[in-house]
């Protein structure tokens, strides 16, 4: 178990040959990662917690890691914060959670878990002021037992606690038998005895998945929207949004999507310095797990995105400002430029803008990592038929360990309007940012360094390209 209350931060291993390790998104020195935890900002700095197994690079051992940023684009990885305590109700991992101000005081709030994860209990820790030590609250759990109506024990996880005019509320990730993911909804006047009130909202099986995981529930502009992350019987898990209103503590929707097709999951909202939100995710390896635990470590988080909504209610993100910080060299392009399709520029940490009239052409976009004999790549496509952001990725033979299934989610552009990219390339990180409304997270794992070219797909469309260098944060 690794101390908590050492004051220094983690030193940073570096292997300029591991060219798939992200440079300027977070992730730990070493060992597993999975999803944020417990965002906040305080006293003048924004804290990450995270789902962190200080073992090894696998899933197990789960504390609470954590990291501390002055503009969320740097970050500075801290000693480990929570960790399971034997005989007790989180003797096998300090799940997921989030962290609120209790009048001066960080309150966290996690789920404890069994060894075998069959028990999932709600605990509370406190925070120091500098939130390097916590102190887990003696009566834990909180909340011990599944709402008996929902017909089964063991999904009941996630906390998700925010302040409402009269009470302190909590949203519970679980499922009903039969039916299909559902959010809990309970309420609390002091955040230690806590009341089950009824189901926030419940999903369709067929439609959104058998279970929910992390919640989050916020208001925005004048609607309130729920993103949660959906475990699906037959397709890669997912997180969702919905848009809509908050009647009588229960919730209605009024628009729902697919926030992220790709391997984006387990988002947590919080604020930034101006009270903003303020969306985390992780980013999910897509190569075996004896690739995982060979170089020693799992998992990334995304950069973090502003959210927003448009005129029509559709959720609207975008990479923080600061990102634009890290940015060094600059290539322009217009279509005139890239004629053939190929790019001077380089590299496997870009920060992409890219513009395209999609009338000109049936489908258009960029490939990025490319091989110098083009026969692997990373291809970031819009198809104007059917209306869809795609990634296609494409290596060589013998590469079958490698997740390859094409990603793609529904972009429909409004009249007029042009195909806004945004793409974050980052070592096997890439983000895909579409006009703000669609999204695609996805991992790529080129075999050579070398595999560092891009390519413009359909130069007849291309209104401008614009391509950064991006500096390390480490």
């Amino acid at each position: 178990m690794l101390p908590n209350t050492e004051e220094r931060t983690i030193p940073r291993p570096l292997d300029a040959a591991d060219f798939h390790r992200p440079r300027y998104h977070f992730l730990p020195a070493a060992n597993w990662m999975n999803d944020p935890n417990g965002v906040i900002y305080w006293q003048g700095a924004y804290h990450l917690f995270f789902q962190y197994n200080p073992a090894g690079a696998w899933h197990g051992n789960i504390h609470w890691g954590h990291a501390i940023s002055a503009d969320l684009a740097r970050w500075r990885e801290l000693p480990t914060a929570i960790a399971p305590s034997p005989n007790s109700p989180d003797q096998g991992g300090i799940f997921s959670g989030c962290m609120v101000d209790d009048a001066g005081t960080p309150t966290a709030f996690y789920t404890g878990v069994n060894d075998d994860y069959t028990v999932q209990t709600q605990c509370l820790a406190r925070g120091s002021e500098d939130l390097r030590n916590w102190r887990k609250y003696p009566g834990n759990p909180v909340i011990s037992e599944v709402p008996p109506a929902l017909g089964q024990t063991r999904d009941f996880r996630d906390p998700f606690v925010w302040r409402g005019e009269s009470c302190w509320y909590m949203a519970l990730a679980s499922h009903i038998v039969g039916v299909g993911g559902a959010v809990l909804l309970y309420r609390s006047q002091n955040l230690i005895d806590w009341h089950y009130a009824h189901p926030l909202y419940v999903g369709e099986k067929a439609r959104n998945g058998r279970n929910f995981e992390c919640p989050n529930f916020f208001p925005l502009g004048d609607k309130w929207v729920l993103i949660l992350s959906a475990q699906l019987d037959h397709s890669p898990a997912q997180t969702l949004y919905f848009v809509g209103r908050l009647e009588d503590e229960r919730f209605f929707p009024e628009r729902e999507a697919v926030y992220d097709a790709g391997c984006s999951y387990a988002s947590l909202c919080g604020t930034d310095a101006q009270g903003r939100a303020l969306l985390y995710s992780w980013l999910r390896e897509e190569r075996s797990q004896a690739a995982q635990r060979e170089v020693g470590w799992t998992g990334v988080q995304a950069v973090p995105r502003l959210l927003s909504l448009d005129g029509q209610n559709r959720l609207v993100s975008q990479p923080v400002a600061a990102l634009k910080s890290l940015r060094g060299a600059h290539s322009h392009y217009s279509a005139e430029d890239v004629a053939d399709g190929n790019v001077s520029a380089r590299g496997l940490w870009l920060d992409i803008e890219a513009s395209f009239d999609t009338q000109a052409a049936a489908s258009c976009g960029l490939a990025v990592a490319v091989s110098p004999d083009g026969c692997e790549k990373a291809s970031i496509i819009y198809d104007s038929s059917t209306q869809t952001l795609q990634v296609h990725r494409q290596y060589r033979e013998g590469r079958d360990e490698l997740d390859s299934a094409p990603q793609g989610i529904p972009h429909r552009l409004d009249a007029g309007e042009a195909l806004q990219l945004r793409i974050l390339l980052d070592g096997s990180v890439i983000e895909v940012i579409a006009n703000g409304r669609a999204r695609i997270s996805s991992r790529y794992y080129m075999d050579d360094a070398a595999n560092d070219g891009l390519r413009v797909l359909a130069t007849e469309a291309l209104l401008g390209l614009d391509i950064w260098e991006m500096s390390s944060i480490w």
